[in-house]
């Protein structure tokens, strides 16, 4: 996952704006006590997922993939006053987790946190996405894509992280599952007339899409 020299990252983050106290305990505790840290957004992808929040300053934000709940306290930074973020993961072994840190931030209202089969919770959900980000199991990208599709507002935005899955994308010996699924997804978004994209080289790949 890191695409540049590792002098030259610390420099770009080290010029980056910092993150709260609260979000630097997450990345803490998550690498010292929780599996697979490298699933957290970190300080500088963190940063620009809550530029762009602001940015767009959603009144509704859907987050597929919750994990340790350091990327949608990120995203929610960027929420108007009366905004939510509904972020939903299936790992109920992190909940109590992730739920403390969701009510030791000033978010803590604005925050609708569910435990489940996303396919399911997202059918479920009546309400017009202003942004979406997509980071959850690589095997159902393209599933949650269509799925929350038409929730989404003219003019909306969805962001799938992991898009260059470690840079196997390009490498044609790579033929794993998740590999080619992620693969097909890129190509699915980069042909979709519905939209505009872009793909952003930020650690695993950030995917920007905009609902036409």
């Amino acid at each position: 996952m890191q695409f540049i020299d590792e002098a030259l990252d610390a420099y770009v983050c080290d010029h980056t704006s910092p993150a709260s106290d609260l979000l630097n305990k997450i990345n803490r505790d998550t690498h010292i006590e929780v599996l697979q840290p490298r699933m957290l957004s970190g300080h500088f992808q963190g940063r620009l997922l809550s530029m762009l929040s602001k940015m767009i300053r959603p009144e509704r934000i859907l987050e597929i993939g919750t994990y340790t709940g350091y990327s949608a306290l990120c995203l929610a930074e960027g929420l108007t006053p009366t905004g939510k973020i509904v972020t939903m993961d299936i790992n109920e072994e992190l909940e109590s987790r992730v739920r403390n840190y969701f009510c030791s931030s000033q978010f803590s209202e604005q925050i609708d946190y569910r435990i489940g089969d996303a396919s399911t919770l997202i059918t479920g959900l009546n309400e017009q996405w202003d942004l979406v980000f997509i980071d959850a199991d690589k095997q159902n990208y393209l599933v949650y894509y269509k799925l929350v599709f038409n929730q989404v507002k003219k003019g909306g935005y969805l962001i799938a992280d992991n898009v260059l899955w470690s840079g196997k994308v390009i490498e044609d010996d790579k033929q794993d599952k998740d590999t080619i699924l992620i693969r097909q997804f890129n190509e699915f978004i980069k042909n979709d007339e519905r939209v505009e994209c872009i793909m952003l080289p930020v650690r695993d790949g950030l995917t920007i899409v905009r609902k036409r």
